[in-house]
């Protein structure tokens, strides 16, 4: 790895040294939910932490996350003791600020880490393309936006779910594997997406024998089944020991909440919300039945607010039948070519379904594509033109997050370079493909990346100047739908590309 420059720990330092200056910056309500769980786990017993409501933000993540909450709880007491009431609601002195940063940075060492080994075991004639999506990582703009200003942890959980991918490369690290992403479903409940391409892979090349389907190796069913196991009753048990498993489920998987988050998250709901606000308008004109009751709950999104005026009603058991489906052909293909390069494929494809058809999507699952998809995007040119549309619209799809003027020229220039630097060595560096390549997404890639730029100006610059505070949610939806477009075509792109590979 010495011949690669720049190396992952110089981009590291450099990127640790950007993202101290930005301490300041802006922090969204993500950071009083992080200091309310800090408070929560030092100051309960834990049969406390799931009942616990003096805030609106509960604790609503899976244990082995209240205990890393509880782990920093240790030290934060020596920054600043108050951060460590829950009653201090709102609380963010300087010191607490500073050591929930720093937190964040800390833990990205997990990410810094799984990305050297995904560059160390590639084979010698991809170490360049590997390194170069590993910096791409490493330095990303979602995680930037989500992480450092917006404040989240998705760095350190993204680093064990690469370390897994890492792990399942190779036939000794399947069983490392299998228990690393039990450990991360532990952590974050959303990677239960990700769930069925790990089943299936595991089932494939670790619990049944390659030369025959109807061979099972026991002894490795009862190696990955009992590390499962323990790894769950390690995280959950308590919980059934005080019989809270159910309020403990009831936070994880709220379903009262709506079908679109109060910023549609860019899918397939989102272009069916935003068909629906068209339709209330032609509806005069073809003789269309309007739901009058619904006509503002379709433009927010807020919880339990799900109401469409013309199109019919989405259930959650909807939502979940289509994800399913959307990724049942990927994981049939996985079943019968159980290769590295297929599994991270369905990944990704997993991904992309738990995304487009997913019940109250958040727009910052996104990097649940973006994520793995970056690591087999450099294989050859038709996977990276599946790759380029997802790298804008998902990254354009985030900048709402940061709604504040101050923040505007950080999003805005930073993610514009990284596209730029990124698109640039991609193609370069990404190898020819031996199928044909479909002329039309290629063209519509471009087309799409270009529309991007007037899209920013109007919505951050345009729109404000012209109508001040009016229609403050029209920005929101031209963004939503057009990055939705472009979320869309990635997907049906990279469909064609993994069944025809």
């Amino acid at each position: 790895m010495s011949e690669l420059y720049p190396s992952l720990t110089q981009c590291a330092i450099v990127a640790t040294a950007f993202k101290i200056l930005l301490w300041p910056a802006y922090k969204s309500t993500d950071f009083e939910v992080h200091r309310n769980w800090l408070a929560i786990t030092n100051s309960l017993p834990v049969k406390d932490w799931y009942y616990e409501k003096t805030s609106e933000w509960t604790l609503d993540y899976p244990p082995f996350f209240a205990a890393f909450e509880w782990t920093m709880s240790q030290a934060a007491g020596f920054f600043d003791n108050d951060m460590l009431q829950v009653k201090n609601l709102g609380h963010s002195s300087w010191q607490t600020v500073y050591f929930q940063r720093a937190t964040v940075i800390l833990t990205e060492l997990v990410l810094l880490y799984a990305l050297r080994l995904f560059v160390r075991g590639a084979p010698i004639t991809a170490k360049k393309t590997s390194h170069a999506a590993a910096i791409s990582i490493l330095l990303s703009p979602g995680l930037l936006i989500i992480d450092h200003i917006h404040f989240q942890y998705n760095g350190f959980m993204y680093g064990i779910l690469i370390l897994s991918i890492v792990l399942a490369r190779r036939q000794s690290g399947l069983l490392a594997s299998g228990i690393t992403f039990a450990v991360l479903l532990c952590f974050k409940h959303i990677y239960l997406y990700l769930a069925p391409a790990y089943f299936v892979f595991l089932l494939r090349v670790y619990c049944l024998d390659p030369r025959s389907w109807f061979s099972i190796r026991f002894a490795n069913c009862v190696k990955l089944g009992l590390g499962i196991v323990f790894v769950f009753g390690l995280a959950f048990g308590p919980f059934v020991y005080w019989n809270q498993i159910d309020q403990l489920l009831s936070r994880l998987f709220p379903f009262s909440r709506g079908l679109c988050h109060a910023y549609w998250a860019p899918n397939v709901w989102a272009l069916y919300s935003f068909a629906d606000r068209i339709l209330i308008y032609l509806a005069p004109y073809f003789s269309l039945s309007v739901n009058r009751e619904a006509i503002n709950s379709v433009t927010r999104g807020l919880v339990g607010d799900t109401s469409f005026a013309v199109l019919p009603e989405i259930s959650p058991r909807m939502t979940f039948v289509l994800t399913l489906a959307a990724q049942m052909p990927a994981l049939v293909k996985l079943f019968f070519r159980p290769t590295w390069d297929t599994f991270v494929g369905a990944l990704t494809l997993c991904g992309y379904a738990s995304f487009l058809f997913g019940w109250h999507v958040h727009e910052k699952a996104i990097l649940l594509v973006i994520i793995p998809f970056s690591l087999v995007a450099l294989k050859d040119r038709r996977y990276l033109g599946a790759f380029r549309p997802l790298a804008v619209s998902g990254h354009v799809s985030l900048f709402p997050l940061l709604f504040t003027a101050q923040e505007f020229p950080i999003k805005t220039v930073y993610t514009i370079f990284w596209l730029v630097a990124l698109l640039m060595a991609f193609d370069q560096l990404a190898p020819a493909s031996s199928r044909q390549r479909v002329f039309l997404l290629d063209r519509f890639s471009f087309v799409y990346i270009a529309v991007s730029i007037p899209l920013i100006a109007y919505c951050s610059l345009v729109h404000p100047l012209v109508f001040g505070a009016k229609y403050e949610f029209l920005p929101l939806m031209f963004t939503s739908a057009y990055c939705a477009m472009g979320v869309v075509s990635s997907w049906i792109s990279f469909l064609i590309v993994y069944f025809t590979s």
